[in-house]
């Protein structure tokens, strides 16, 4: 089984001398665990979270339709899905899209490649801003609800760049865009006030206080005022090679977003911002920010 997986990973590796495999997974050292690698490490590796994350988020039709409609068909493809967790876009996308020739999992968390590994992934266990791959191998690039968890966006968006080849693809999507949640005063009040009712009801991800603390941690950059901007895909991106094309969205919408659909956003968050001062139906206030790539 090692011989087989180490033969389809081997032409795209830079150096595996210093890897190790461990239950089928290759494992590169991580030189650093900062405590943002640590909480990604322990809460989506976590048996009851990681699944209860699986089974619930990025799941729903308008996701599903948001990406197959960019994606289409990857059957002859190389794709490599990085921040992949417990696999939530080959679970979510496999029905539509079909089988990768190659579907390669980066995370940093073991508990949620081995569940990645159970659904159909090669894994990797690796930090995302020091991939060990080669330059442009992947027709394919996926990087969803991640770039917010890892400690430097721009290093971790420019290492999932370098390997898409030329005519690739890179998408990304389901990280929040900072100028939604420049929250202040009673808007500030509002957001900080929503994790005790969290917790009190029992929401997904918050069903004890340790899985909240753990969930919290692992939202590096998704905090009032912090988040993805579209200059840092353009800034990072243009001068690799792509055209970058950015499509600004509430989670609702599905194909419609590359028409400029918005979607309206949780109340929540509309009440958070009217009380801030931004305005809710513009794009600068859209939650999240679709990245479609090509190299």
């Amino acid at each position: 089984m090692i011989s087989a997986l180490s033969n389809q990973l081997t032409p795209y590796l830079t150096d595996d001398s210093i890897a190790s495999w461990e239950n089928n997974i290759l494992v590169y050292p991580i030189a650093q665990i900062t405590p943002g690698i640590e909480a990604n490490s322990v809460y989506f590796g976590h048996p009851v979270w990681g699944k209860t994350y699986l089974d619930a988020c990025h799941r729903d039709e308008a996701f599903i339709d948001r990406w197959h409609t960019v994606i289409g068909n990857w059957e002859d493809k190389i794709v490599v899905d990085i921040g992949c967790g417990p696999g939530n876009l080959f679970a979510s996308l496999q029905a539509r899209c079909g089988t990768p020739k190659l579907l390669i999992g980066v995370d940093v968390s073991r508990g949620a490649l081995e569940m990645a590994q159970a659904i159909g992934y090669t894994t990797v266990l690796a930090d995302a801003q020091e991939l060990p791959f080669v330059d442009g191998f992947a027709d394919i690039v996926m990087v969803n609800a991640s770039l917010h968890h890892c400690d430097d966006m721009v290093k971790m968006l420019a290492a999932a760049a370098r390997i898409v080849k030329p005519g690739g693809l890179l998408v990304t999507d389901h990280d929040p865009q900072r100028a939604s949640s420049n929250y202040k005063g009673l808007g500030l009040l509002l957001w900080n006030a929503r994790l005790p009712i969290y917790i009190a009801i029992k929401r997904g991800g918050h069903t004890t206080l340790e899985e909240s603390r753990w969930a919290q941690a692992t939202e590096i950059h998704h905090r009032p005022g912090d988040g993805v901007t579209a200059n840092m895909y353009y800034e990072t991106l243009e001068p690799l090679g792509f055209r970058v094309n950015l499509y600004p969205h509430n989670r609702t919408v599905g194909a419609g977003v590359l028409e400029g659909e918005y979607g309206k956003p949780p109340w929540k968050c509309y009440l958070a911002q009217k009380l801030s001062g931004i305005n809710a139906n513009s794009a600068e206030a859209a939650m999240l920010i679709f990245c479609v790539a090509r190299r």
